[in-house]
């Protein structure tokens, strides 16, 4: 028996649903969202094996989420479209308005810290070209030196206690890491605020800021 066109093309976009269902491939879309990613790093930066890795990494591209080149004997895997950032968005919006736990975590995150709206793309430009922000890349170094935002300073979250000496006490700091789903933007604001620093986080992270078509500085 035929189906309707409707229920044929939901079913397809059933298919991408599916394939955002497991924490797993989220966590691989982040990754890859910081630039293209061989199976076994990818395996590496997440945690899992790279069996698992790859059979993940089919689901997602048979979505159509991420596409794939060959390097030599490696896959190496990158996003198929750039507005798979903006889903990945709406999610984590959709999330937080409507999960209660969402917001338990969250809060759970902020230690009794009041947590202040993140700073858009757009302002953070305009701090840049003033030059009166200090720039807190908190992702690891190998990210980092992918792709950054011009004037960023790569820290790791156990040296905030180290570093807030050589910080500007009345600079306003912005931290950034790796877009929706990256929690080290939020803990070091809450690291630098418990110091007393005018500490905000960067709406999205470094893919969005590319995707912005803003510079990006590699090293």
């Amino acid at each position: 028996m035929s189906i309707s066109p409707k229920i044929a093309l939901l079913e397809e976009y059933a298919i991408v649903a599916r394939a955002l269902s497991a924490p797993a491939r989220l966590m691989l879309l982040e990754q890859i969202a910081q630039g293209e990613r061989g199976v076994e790093v990818l395996a590496e930066k997440t945690g899992l094996a790279i069996a698992n890795t790859s059979q993940h990494l089919q689901q997602l591209r048979r979505a159509g989420l991420v596409t794939s080149r060959r390097d030599g004997k490696s896959v190496i895997y990158r996003l198929s479209d750039p507005k798979t950032l903006v889903l990945l968005d709406l999610l984590r919006i959709v999330a937080e308005q409507n999960l209660a736990q969402v917001e338990r975590i969250l809060r759970g995150m902020s230690d009794g810290v009041e947590a202040l709206e993140p700073l858009s793309r757009n302002d953070l430009a305009t701090r840049l070209a003033e030059g009166s922000v200090t720039i807190l890349d908190v992702r690891p170094a190998d990210e980092f030196a992918m792709g950054h935002i011009p004037g960023a300073r790569n820290v790791s979250l156990s040296e905030m206690e180290r570093i807030a000496p050589t910080l500007d006490p009345g600079a306003e700091i912005v931290a950034y890491c790796r877009g929706p789903y990256c929690i080290y933007a939020h803990q070091a604001v809450i690291a630098l605020r418990k110091q007393g620093f005018n500490a905000r986080r960067l709406e999205g992270g470094l893919p969005e800021w590319r995707e912005d078509g803003r510079q990006v500085i590699t090293s």
